[in-house]
């Protein structure tokens, strides 16, 4: 193995559980049936390969290849920082096990057993019959191998996935083989083909899904916890060690992956509160996710709503855009500092919209290829559409604002693209440490003003950057400003910026919104 193999694994395996996803969601009986597994494996490899891409992308401007020891830290790390659900929070630690002896060095089959052994040891109470058994199974085939331990660890796995209905009662009932180790089969199958060029032949999955479905529609069958609580947490190992009997106390399930002072803490509970109290103890608890089981069941067995003709889909950076988009009728994601959405958050909220008709605004350059990626599975799943690949928040504003649902379709998208495209872009932004910029050398602590992701402008005070950004964007014309501020701007800044532009440019109107909770001070746009 070597870097570009395990970016080609990466990239295999999100392939591979993009496709089985729905199968592999549709046999989810255990621990809880609600149909997740295979949706929060595929998040969790997304994140993980995103986080392979990032590394690959910085060593490009040096024009050197990552070793393999970066790459793989990368994969564990992405995968730690983004694993969801039961399994999803399995497969980091797998991965992480593995990226430990690999990075190393180390052969497939001691990584594979060292895998299997921290996966275990991350779980509260290890039940066979699931993803775990898979997993040793695996490392004990490739261990035994006298060769090919690779495709003998595909095929050790493969049997010991065919017999899970016989050690875990639930999958026998149920007529089906246990997903979590379904999903897990796909990614080692995604490594083989890395390796060697070609696909294993994919198993079947269920021979009783008819069955099955009808059960999963009540989710908390057996009276288990109502809640699943997922929290990233800054913390030492002696604070983990503690949480973890608390939260072992509190419900089950529990999953604890992770090390060097970060952690990824999965557990089902019914006091949900009580399980994020205990993470705030233990050290910093942050990205909480709260899901209630019954919610997604109840939702469904509701009367079926009408969809709606059409609906906007905008990705949003802090709660006061999503307020004002959230009145203008969109459908909101939110995007935080370090945190953008994966493609599977973006399909859920296309899913939320209900729409025939969904006009999609990243706003942001990074997301290009996540939306494009989300919009290539909602339009799989027959709603059209129509991807508008706006940069930045004032962007989609714009964009926002030309939108009238009555039009047709492709004239609505049309007039959007345009406001869009007509609406320069400026963010204000601090610098974190020296660096060569397009605009000189900036310090550490230097306010750096961006013109269309291009650093324009390097300042020492916030208000005179944002200055002499305004008129480097006025120079050319306008005849609206838009200005976002973020928290933490100067008291009186809009109010000097309004001035200014007032005063400066006639003619020109400004707006002014609260962003609330950004990760940059002030955005600016110019139509």
């Amino acid at each position: 193995m070597d870097a570009e193999v395990v970016r080609a694994w990466c990239s295999l395996a999100l392939e591979a559980l993009g496709r089985e996803r729905e199968e592999i969601d549709a046999i989810n009986v255990y621990p809880v049936a609600d149909g997740d597994t295979g949706t929060n494996l595929y998040l969790t490899a997304e994140s993980a390969a995103q986080a392979v891409e990032a590394v690959f992308a910085a060593h490009e401007t040096g024009r050197s290849q990552p070793s393999l020891a970066d790459v793989m830290h990368a994969m564990a790390h992405g995968a730690l920082i983004g694993a969801r659900g039961n399994s999803g929070t399995i497969l980091a630690q797998l991965l992480r096990g593995m990226a430990e002896r690999i990075g190393a060095g180390g052969q497939l089959a001691g990584a594979l057993r060292r895998a299997a052994e921290m996966a275990r040891e991350a779980v509260a109470h290890p039940v066979e019959g699931t993803i775990l058994t898979v997993a040793s199974a695996a490392a004990e085939a490739a261990e035994n191998a006298p060769t090919d331990a690779l495709h003998a660890a595909y095929a050790g796995a493969r049997t010991a996935l065919d017999n899970t209905p016989r050690q875990l009662a639930v999958l026998d009932r149920a007529g089906v083989v246990d997903a979590g180790g379904r999903g897990l089969l796909a990614v080692l199958g995604a490594l083989v083909e890395a390796v060697s060029g070609e696909a294993p032949a994919a198993p079947g999955l269920s021979s009783a899904r008819p069955a099955l479905q009808a059960r999963a529609v009540e989710p908390c069958e057996g009276g288990g916890p109502a809640f699943e609580v997922i929290y990233l947490l800054e913390a030492d190992d002696e604070a983990v060690a503690r949480l973890r009997t608390r939260l072992d106390g509190l419900g089950d399930s529990l999953v604890v992956v992770g090390g060097d002072g970060l952690w990824n803490v999965h557990v089902h509970v019914d006091d949900a509160g009580a399980a994020v109290e205990a993470g705030v103890e233990a050290g910093r608890p942050y990205r909480i996710r709260i899901t209630h089981f019954g919610a997604e069941a109840a939702q469904s067995a509701a009367e079926p709503r009408e969809r709606v003709q059409r609906a906007v889909v905008a990705v949003v950076p802090g709660d006061g855009l999503a307020d004002l988009c959230d009145q203008a009728g969109a459908t909101t994601v939110p995007m935080r500092p370090g945190e953008p959405p994966a493609s599977g958050e973006l399909v859920d909220a296309i899913r939320r919209a209900h729409a025939r008709e969904v006009v999609l605004l990243p706003n942001d350059a990074s997301l290009r290829h996540t939306a494009a990626a989300a919009a290539e599975q909602a339009r799989a799943e027959g709603v059209r559409v129509a991807l508008i690949p706006t940069r930045s928040a004032v962007q989609g504003i714009a964009a926002l604002a030309v939108h009238e649902p009555d039009r047709r379709f492709d004239e609505d998208v049309v007039a959007m693209s345009a406001a869009a495209g007509a609406t320069r872009y400026a963010e204000l932004a601090v610098a974190e440490r020296q660096s060569w910029t397009s605009a000189g050398v900036c310090q550490a602590g230097d306010v750096l003003g961006l013109i269309d992701g291009d650093v324009a402008v390097i300042g020492k005070d916030l208000t005179d950057t944002a200055l002499t950004v305004l008129d480097r964007m006025l120079s050319s014309g306008g005849e609206l400003v838009t200005l976002v501020l973020g928290d933490g701007v100067p008291t009186g800044l809009a109010a000097h910026l309004e001035a200014h532009v007032r005063e400066g440019y006639l003619a020109v109107d400004t707006l002014v919104y609260d962003g609330g909770g950004r990760g940059t001070p002030l955005l600016i746009g110019v139509e």
